[in-house]
This record gives structure tokens, sequence and C-alpha cells, in this order.
């Protein structure tokens, strides 16, 4: 393995952009896909037991992902500097740079996790749960959020094995706790019917075990970056450097969260129905975007390696042609998905009841057909990651949801007059203005301009 990033490194900054691409969004696109079928998983046992404990892990989902973003931005600076450190020839400070990181990151998981369980009622009662709904909800929240140390873990993990262009050992450490996951599920929901509860347990204990052992191979001392406790003692600047890349990317992701948690709250209001349906859209939807995640990622390390050794115009190439390659996947992918026929036939997997599946086949069919805008967002805010502007990204974030987004919900909720259906397009629509706007930056030059200096 240590050959095989030895291998990589070399390919990002002097071989075929097109092989560098793939070697690292293969992987991540199979880890990605493995980590949906965390959720999708649940979303199926849950199907068959009940639409209101859907609904609720549904409604609670963005609660966590809100702290969860907040300290991936503290990840998202350590794959940016990590990557930058490895392009300059700098291990030595690579590897000073994950042990600060992971140092933050275990602190914050400890406190949030503590806190949001103390907050767990009245942030459910809030949202508007009722009855057996809130019940499911508040169970499944304060355990889910058990995992959270353990979950940084395999983020920082993914973190630092992508940044050296190893993105192999996080899709096989993914794979055993996806096959864990679907072993528990079953088992805690069905055999052992706890409902939501069971959800959150089968969540939990497939996270635990991949997260131990990815502290074990974090601490290996034959990786060129591992865990050491003797430089884990916080260094001013370089937490500075790291809030200063860190911060942003982990207030746009809480803010962006923010924003889905209101959205949630938004759907809630057409029923117990509308909320099953739009959990279901999202996850199903979620799979073809995979591989433009996956290529967000790659551009991410590819640029953030060239940029560390000056190679700026073969970054550029790289995002190009990223960019290109996944918009293509993703119109071809969703002129299919979006067809009523099939989307029907794939959201009737996870539930029976016919109003559930119609809406969520047509909240499905509309995103699907308009989802080849995610190419451009993603391949330009791994771009942008890349050379350390996540204070762009950040603002990105906040107005794709608290300004595009509600803008359209409202004209097409008050004006146009088109119900549940004002949730579907205000989704396609904030996301396709805020890759618009995005590129325009590209075009801009803007992502040029260093945010900090590797070779000081």
């Amino acid at each position: 393995m240590k050959s095989l990033k030895k291998t990589n490194t070399e390919l990002i900054l002097h071989g075929s952009l097109i092989r560098a691409m793939l070697s690292i969004a293969v992987p991540v696109v199979i880890n990605s896909l493995l980590q949906t079928f965390y959720n999708l998983t649940d979303t199926y046992w849950l199907g068959q037991i009940g639409k209101e404990p859907l609904a609720a892990i549904n409604l609670v989902t963005p609660v966590q992902n809100i702290v969860l973003s907040v300290g991936g931005g503290v990840t998202v600076a350590g794959a940016v500097m990590i990557a930058q450190y490895i392009g300059a020839g700098r291990q030595d400070e690579a590897r000073k740079t994950a042990n600060q990181i992971f140092t933050c990151a275990m602190i914050f998981a400890l406190a949030s996790a503590t806190l949001l369980a103390v907050l767990t009622p009245a942030l459910v009662s809030w949202l508007g749960a009722e009855g057996e709904t809130f019940r499911h909800a508040v169970s499944y929240l304060r355990i889910v959020i058990l995992d959270m140390p353990f979950l940084f873990i395999i983020n920082l993990y993914q973190a630092m094995r992508q940044a050296q262009g190893d993105t192999v050992r996080p899709m096989l450490l993914n794979l055993l706790g996806i096959s864990l996951n679907m072993a528990f599920d079953p088992l805690l929901m069905v055999a052992i019917p706890l409902g939501a509860a069971g959800a959150a347990l089968a969540t939990v204990s497939a996270k635990a075990i991949p997260a131990c052992i990815a502290l074990r191979l974090m601490s290996s001392q034959h990786e060129d970056v591992h865990l050491d406790r003797s430089l884990m003692k916080p260094e001013r600047e370089r937490l500075r450097d790291i809030i200063r890349i860190g911060l942003p990317s982990a207030l746009g992701g809480s803010v962006m969260q923010l924003g889905f948690l209101l959205m949630s709250r938004n759907v809630f209001a057409y029923g117990v129905n509308a909320m099953a349906a739009y959990g279901i859209g999202n996850r199903v939807n979620g799979i073809i975007s995979l591989p433009s995640t996956g290529i967000g990622s790659a551009v991410a390390t590819i640029v953030g390696q060239n940029i560390g050794a000056g190679q700026t115009d073969r970054a550029e190439r790289g995002y190009r042609l990223s960019m290109f390659s996944s918009m293509v996947f993703l119109f071809v992918g969703g002129m299919i998905l979006s067809r009523p026929a099939v989307s029907t036939a794939i959201v009737g997997i996870f539930s029976s009841d016919p109003e559930v599946i119609a809406m969520a086949a047509d909240f499905l069919s509309t995103m699907a057909f308009w989802c080849w805008t995610n190419g451009i967002h993603d391949a330009t805010s791994g771009l942008l990651r890349g050379t350390g502007h996540t204070e762009i990204t950040m603002a990105d974030n906040m107005a794709r949801l608290w300004i595009y987004r509600f803008a359209t919900l409202f004209v097409c909720e008050h004006w146009l007059g088109m119900g549940v259906r004002s949730i579907w397009y205000s989704v396609v629509v904030s996301n396709g203005i805020s890759s618009a706007i995005l590129l325009a930056l590209y075009f801009s030059g803007v992502w040029r301009k260093p945010r900090f200096k590797v070779n000081q």
C-alpha cells in the first residue's frame, strides 16, 4: 500500500490525468456507494415496519449532519493541507498537521455528542414531530449520536489516505462497515423489534469496529503520515492554518445542514407521506450522484498536490477533464432515472404505500433530470478546496440553501401554488444557480491565489 501511494503521487504530479482521476475517483465512488448503503439499508427495513419510523429518521438526520459538518470542516482542512505538503515533498509537515487535526476532531466529537444528547427532545419537538414520530425520532437521535467519535476517526483516516493518493484502504474499511450494518439492521429492527432505535444501534455498532481498525492503521509507524502522541500538543501557527482553512468549510457545511433541517420542517408540514417520500427520493438520487462526488474528491487531491508542487496549469487541466467526465455521466444516468416507469419501480422497493411511492417517484424524476448540474458543482468545489479557498465553498453552501432554495420555495408555494412539488423544484433550481455561479468564479481565476504557503 505504501508503494501504491507513492505510485499514485507520481501519477498525480507527472502521469496521465485520466488515470490519476480514475485511480482516486473509482475507490471514492465505491466508498461513497457503500456509505449510501448504510442509509438505504435503514430506509428499506424501516419501510417494512412502518412509515412513522421512516419519517422520523428523515426528519432528524439533518440535526446530526449539522454537527458532523462542523467536524467535517476540520478534516477538509486536513486533506487540503496534507495534500499540498505532500506535493511539496514535506512529509514531516503533513504528519504534524494530521496529529493536530486528530486532537481537534476528537475533542469536538465528544463535546458535541454530549450536548446533542441533552437537546434532542427539544429539537425534535421544534421540528413538529408528535406521537409515534416524536418517540421514534428521539430514540434514534440519542443513540446514533454516539457514533460521532467513530465517524470522525473514519473520516480523518479517509482524509489522510486520500491526500496521499490512497483511496483503496478507506474503501475496504467502509466495505466492512456496510457488511456489518446489513447484518445488524434486520437483527435489531425485525428479529429484535427495536424500530428506529434498532437502526441507530446497528449504525453505531457498524461504525465502531471500522473506527478501531482505522485508529490502529493511522498509528502505524511504517506510514509517512501517521499519528504520534508527541505531535498532538497544540501548535499555535498550525492550528491557525487549520482554523483558517477548516472554519469556512465547517460553517458552510453546518449552515447548509441547518438549511436542510428547515427544509425537513417545511416538508413535514405536508405530512408523514411527504416526509417519507422526500427521504426516499433524496437517498436514491444520491446513488447516481456518487460518481460526481467521487470525481470532486479526486479533483481536490489532484489540484492540492499539483498546487503544492507549483504546477498550476496541470491542476487546471485535471479539473476541466474531471468536470466534463462528471457532466456526461450524470446527464446519461439522469435521463434514464428520470423516466417515470424507472423511478416508480425503484422507489417501490422502499415503500408499499401508494401515495408515498407516487410522491417519491415524482421527486426522484425531477431531481434526476437536472442532476448533470452537480457535475459542475462538485468538480468546481473540489478545485476550490484543493487550492484552499474554502471560504468560497462556504459562501456557496450558505447561499445555495438560504437564498436560492428558500427563495425558489417561496415563489413556488405562494406565487405559483405548486404545493409539495415546490420542494422538488426548489432543490433543482438552487443547485443549478449555485453551479452556474461556481463556474463563473472558476473563469474569474480567483482559485489561482494561494491560501497558505507550503514552502515557508
